[in-house]
């Protein structure tokens, strides 16, 4: 395997030209946004200090805000400027990607549609997402944006809309800017009520997801609604 440290600047351009973007590892792509390096060395040899200092994750250095990645090995305003911008692009194009999945199979459907727009945010967002009877996207609401430990919900609005859109059924989805994904004691209570309030009207409660920008955690998957009374 060739040593990216030997590949000079001019090397990456050529292999982006003749074999396309896909062919370049991280740090031959971060070279070709942040153009030059620092003196003695390569924007390849600058890019790989990058991607270390984030522990070789892009995630992590998309959570990084500006000011705090100029500061990166010296990177600099203009270059840190140009891959914030690009690792927005992307985030951008995965939000895009999330609005256009249609309908819910399983909870990583709603982790694809969410994730992209609540993992990164510093403070509480609560949606739902309405469903007919085969599981296709009818609408969805954001019910509340809060602060950074919490956000005010209202299952009555929550259950309200369902009725409104003849909703079959409904996810619930809120972030916790914390990272950690695990179900607090209201988020627990929450969902039991919406459960309850929800099948008042023959509306299904499928899952309530809690997204972080790491790991997710879905009360299906873990058995919440298996305790649910029998009819």
């Amino acid at each position: 395997m060739r040593d990216i440290s030997s590949v000079t600047d001019k090397q990456v351009r050529e292999k982006l030209v003749a074999q396309g973007p896909s062919a370049l590892s991280d740090a031959e792509l971060l070279s070709i946004l942040l153009r030059d390096g620092d003196a003695g060395d390569s924007a390849v040899g600058l890019a790989e200090r990058l991607l270390a200092h984030f522990g070789g994750s892009l995630a992590r250095m998309e959570r990084c805000d500006l000011p705090a990645l100029r500061m990166v090995g010296g990177l600099g305003i203009r270059r840190a400027a140009t891959v914030a911008a690009a690792l927005e692009l992307g985030r951008r194009l995965r939000i895009e990607e999330g609005q256009q999945i249609d309908s819910v199979r399983t909870d990583q459907d709603i982790v694809a549609m969410f994730q992209p727009q609540l993992g990164a945010l510093p403070y509480e967002e609560f949606w739902a997402v309405y469903l007919n009877a085969s599981n296709r996207v009818i609408d969805r609401m954001r019910v509340s944006q809060g602060g950074v430990s919490a956000t005010v919900v209202d299952h009555r609005l929550i259950v309200k809309r369902a009725v409104e859109k003849l909703a079959n059924a409904l996810v619930l989805v809120h972030n916790h800017p914390s990272g950690n994904e695990l179900p607090s004691d209201e988020d627990k209570a929450l969902t039991g009520r919406v459960d309850l309030a929800a099948s008042l009207f023959d509306i299904t409660l499928l899952d309530h997801i809690i997204v972080t920008a790491g790991p997710c955690y879905s009360f299906r998957s873990h058995g919440f609604f298996d305790k649910r009374p029998n009819p």
